[in-house]
């Protein structure tokens, strides 16, 4: 009985452990990251997968009315 809970114990770490996280940029940091990058409006902020990383996709408006989707990496921050 002891090895299945240590068997069951390391699933979930390894789990937890391959979990993304999202903590690193929150939804507002996306947001304003994806604002500083367009010089636009944002118009909504979902999380995403962008290649095999997590991403915030943030729709923006331009200041010339171009509707644009940015991914910002949820772990760096950094755009596309």
């Amino acid at each position: 009985m002891r090895s299945v809970c240590r068997v069951f114990a390391s699933c979930v770490l390894a789990l937890t452990l391959a979990a993304p996280a999202w903590a690193e940029m929150s939804r507002d940091q996306a947001a304003a990251a994806a604002q500083r990058q367009t010089g636009g409006r944002v118009l909504s902020v979902e999380k995403a997968e962008s290649g095999r990383r997590m991403a915030w996709r943030v729709k923006v408006v331009t200041p010339n009315g171009e509707v644009r989707v940015v991914f910002i990496d949820a772990g760096n921050g950094r755009g596309n």
